[in-house]
Parts: C-alpha cells; structure tokens; sequence
C-alpha cells in the first residue's frame, strides 16, 4: 500500500512523520509532491519519504492522497491529478472546501475523506476532525483514522459540524498561545521572570486539559474546584467575567466558523 502526499508544508510533514512512526507505511512507501524544491528537500531529509514536482505522478503510485495544500490552490491542484485518479482514497486538509465541491473537481465516484487538523499535530498532540462521502469503505475510514492517531485524536463528525471543528480546534491553538502570552504578561507585572512565566502558564494550560480528559468531569465542576470561598481564585474569575472573558470566546468561534463558511 502507497501514500501519496500533495503539498509538504509543515502540517504535511507533521501528519507524515506521525503515520511513520505509527507503522502505517514505510517511508519508501510515500512520495510527497511540492512545486518548491526547497520543501520537497526538506521533506526528504527529514523523513526520507521519496518526493517529486508532479502531483499527477504522486497521485498515480498512491492508495491514499493527502491534499495539503493552502484552500486557494485547490482550483489548481484538483484539475491536475484529476485524470491520475484510480480508486485512491483522497484526503482533504482544507478548510471550507466541502464532500460537495471535491466531488465536483474530482473524478467521477471519488472516494473523499475531509479532515481538519491542527498545529499540535508538530508535537504529536493533534485534534482532527473526520468526515467522508458514502463511496469510502467502512476498512477505508477507519485505515484514515488509524493514520490519524499517529499524530493525536481524531474524532468522526457529520460534514455540517465542520466549521464548528474548525473554531473548536483547527484555528484554537492561537487562542490558547494567546492566554498563555497573556498569562505570562501578567506574571511578569507581578515579579516573575519571562522564561519561567511563560513555562508555568504553559505547564498550567497543559495540566488543565489533561484534568479534563482524564477526569471526565465538566470544564464548569473543575473551576469550581479550585474556587475555594473568598480565596484568590475566584476573584480572578469575577474580573474575567466582568471583561466577558467566555462571550469574547463564544463570539470568536463563531467568526472563525462563519470565515470558514465562506472560504
């Protein structure tokens, strides 16, 4: 079995280099294709998978197709390996380029897999949200879902939840650089120095999130945990509330989703 990759960004060669550490391919068995010389180099350095400039080429000698490409070189991109197609199994990357609108600029009974990931796929840590047309076989998906933990979480959504994937976790991990920027700032005002500030806000974010998948316990139950009566802690909440920390949140999302409607 051969994996074909279109575009090897960093996203790319993130989701590449956990499906070979996963077991899931060999890196002979991947050809990675990138208009630019120096990303197709460094995508061989890296993780020795063969590469070429033809994207036809790399659709051809490919099972599976990762897209990775930025959504506006999709009107390139899809005419390209269109008449390469053969049975593989495309999987898509970009954000607002819906099932419908692949279907469309791909071969007649394209199997599609859209996915949205995000960043923290570079460490391992990724949170992908899956979605595919009626023509991927059951052993198909649940092969894309198997490559997909190679490099985090994945988790099947309906296509109608997509944009929301994409406020939720593909665009989040700015938000959270945000806080922890902002979390350290304000250590920094209270004495602490830069570096450890921005390790302990790190290291904060990051046990939170694990209390949380690890407990099973509402977000909501583990605040009130450490709200203890007139402590520290709860004042810190009320100022943030009083800002309209979680409306600012909710209404953050719902921008990103609405961009992402639009792409």
């Amino acid at each position: 079995m051969k994996l074909g990759v279109i575009g090897l960004g960093n996203m790319a060669t993130a989701m590449t280099g956990g499906i070979i550490k996963a077991g899931l391919f060999a890196p002979a068995d991947i050809t990675g294709s990138d208009a630019s010389a120096a990303q197709r180099k460094t995508a061989a350095d890296k993780l020795g998978i063969g590469t070429c400039e033809d994207n036809e080429e790399t659709v051809r000698n490919s099972d599976y197709v990762i897209i990775a490409v930025k959504p506006q070189v999709y009107a390139d991109v899809l005419p390209q390996i269109k008449s390469s197609m053969n049975g593989q199994v495309i999987i898509s990357i970009a954000p607002g380029k819906t099932i419908s609108y692949l279907q469309d600029s791909l071969a007649e009974g394209a199997k599609i897999v859209r996915l949205m990931p995000n960043t923290p796929a570079l460490v391992g840590e990724g949170c992908t949200g899956v979605c595919g047309n009626d023509r991927v076989s059951d052993e198909e998906f649940d092969f894309v879902l198997k490559m997909l933990s190679g490099f985090g979480k994945a988790y099947e959504v309906k296509e109608s939840q997509m944009d929301a994937v994409v406020a939720v976790s593909g665009s989040s991990p700015a938000y959270v650089f945000m806080l922890i920027d902002a979390m350290a700032d304000g250590a920094v005002a209270e004495g602490l120095d830069r570096a450890t500030a921005i390790k302990m806000a790190s290291q904060a974010v990051l046990g939170s999130a694990k209390m949380v998948l690890e407990t099973g316990e509402h977000p909501a139950k583990l605040k009130d945990m450490v709200c203890s009566p007139q402590g520290t802690t709860i004042d810190a909440v009320a100022v943030l509330e009083e800002a309209g920390f979680r409306g600012a949140v909710i209404d953050a999302m719902r921008a990103c989703a609405e961009k992402s409607r639009k792409i």
